[in-house]
């Protein structure tokens, strides 16, 4: 039996759920070279998402084969917290919001 990478979930922080979608891949950009991998946030019955940005990994720098970080629920609750202390507001309305995090999504 294969692991299959999970690409969505729920995580509970301070008592709130957040809905959580991966929104891209990493990948090579024309204007900016290789691109993290990008996941969606959604505060459950919020209006406004929050896209978390990764860094790009180092092994597509180096030319090495595509693969992602694994994403858990400790790695997504740090990406939660980050985004709402860099000024993410849920229940505004709006387009996304797009936060740049590091690899431990701090």
């Amino acid at each position: 039996m294969s692991k299959s990478q999970s690409t969505g979930g729920t995580v509970t922080v301070d008592d709130i759920t957040y809905q959580w979608q991966l929104e891209r891949e990493p990948h090579l950009s024309d204007d900016d070279g290789w691109k993290g991998m990008t996941i969606a946030l959604l505060q459950r019955d919020a209006k406004r998402q929050a896209w978390v940005e990764f860094p790009a990994p180092k092994r597509l720098l180096k030319g090495l084969p595509r693969g992602r970080l694994q994403l858990d629920d400790a790695t997504i609750s740090r990406c939660v917290r980050a985004a709402l202390s860099a000024g993410w507001e849920p229940m505004s309305r709006g387009k996304p919001v797009v936060f740049m995090v590091d690899a431990d999504g701090n």
